[in-house]
């Protein structure tokens, strides 16, 4: 439960610039633009708007998903209370008097988190890994496999925590609920039950692998399909894929990929980048000339007379390819410099030089 204590201090509405009754719709488009405006190879060496990215992120985790922006708002409509519980007189989530409990011990069964027979369960925690992709397969987009080590439920009792042929019996001291009603004056507050931990249910006769508690730490594997253009250092949620709940749903897994560069191109968005050498007289008299593309093809560029060394060129739908676009191959060229000119050469441009009138600098003296 500790995103839903950060849930009644952050106005993720507001982070993203969006009203409450925002569609998923509208809700998706402001996070793209933010994104897109924020994203760290956008702004390089701007810690501002990496943290920006952040919260936008997280924003987006919560309001992106449709069960998880229905628990955000059924936690923040509690108004005054919530911000005074969160942060204010309370103090961090702890409550005078009441052994600094957990919000989401006090308030777990409120939103959604009662597991079977009325037994208050417990959300898995969310998990982050990492994933590296070639350029290529970001831009492509790929189906792959992720391998790490986590909790999971136990694969001996299937997460009861039972010894096999032997099942969990109720809770007498709470009934099931998870909680007792803790009375201090005119307030009655929930806690976790002593009898049961909080977990609603006793196990007489524990599994032997993970000794009663359902979950063991083992390596697993997780199927993934990255989006074609993904980027470098976006977190793709899956939801369920994360640690084991206790009585409640599990967690999500967070990819956060890593896209290594190419070494002939580059991304901008959706538009690839590439740079290409021309001679000098390409350059002054115009040439057409092959580019690669990303495809393992070529395409025709025809370079204008008069070309500037530097000047970028577009060629159109040769980008990155998406369900919300198609992007642009820019192309740069450079002007190519010998730097071990040979004797023909340098006798070529010597002749050069003294067929040329007057001097490209002459113009700043204007």
């Amino acid at each position: 439960m500790t995103a839903q204590r950060e849930w009644f201090e952050k106005d993720y509405y507001a982070t993203l610039g969006v009203q409450k009754d925002a569609s998923a719709k509208d809700v998706t488009k402001a996070y793209r633009k933010l994104a897109r405006k924020l994203h760290p190879d956008a702004n390089p060496g701007d810690d501002t708007a990496e943290s920006r990215f952040k919260e936008v992120s997280a924003a987006y985790d919560v309001l992106g998903d449709e069960d998880r922006r229905a628990e955000y708002d059924q936690v923040r409509s509690m108004g005054p209370m919530a911000g005074g519980m969160g942060g204010g007189g309370f103090g961090g989530g702890g409550f005078p008097g009441a052994g600094g409990f957990d919000m989401g011990d006090l308030f777990g069964g409120m939103f959604g988190s009662g597991g079977p027979g009325g037994q208050r369960g417990r959300r898995g925690d969310d998990l982050e890994t990492r994933l590296t992709l070639s350029f290529v397969e970001a831009v492509n987009g790929v189906t792959t496999t992720i391998h790490l080590v986590s909790d999971a439920a136990c694969s001996t009792c299937s997460g009861s925590g039972a010894r096999s042929g032997t099942r969990p019996t109720t809770c007498e001291g709470c009934g099931g609920r998870g909680v007792r009603a803790d009375d201090q004056g005119p307030f009655s507050f929930s806690r976790p039950c002593d009898s049961c931990g909080g977990r609603g249910r006793r196990i007489e006769d524990p599994c032997g692998n993970c000794r009663g508690s359902g979950i063991e730490r083992r390596p697993r594997e997780v199927r993934v399909r990255i989006p074609a253009g993904v980027e470098d250092e976006q977190r793709i949620r899956l939801k369920g894929r994360g640690g084991p709940g206790r009585g409640g749903p599990d967690g999500d897994l967070f990819v956060v990929v890593v896209v290594e560069p190419h070494r002939r191109f580059g991304r901008r968005g959706l538009n690839l980048t590439v740079v290409m050498p021309i001679s000098f007289p390409e350059a002054v008299m115009g040439a057409e000339i092959p580019v690669p593309t990303l495809e393992d093809d070529t395409v025709t560029l025809k370079v204008p007379a008069g070309t500037r060394s530097g000047q970028t060129f577009r060629v159109r739908r040769r980008g990155v390819q998406t369900g919300r676009g198609t992007g642009d191959l820019l192309v740069t060229v450079e002007v190519y410099v010998p730097t071990d000119p040979t004797s023909t050469e340098m006798e070529a441009i010597e002749a050069l030089g003294e067929a040329s009138s007057g001097s490209p600098r002459d113009r700043l003296a204007d």
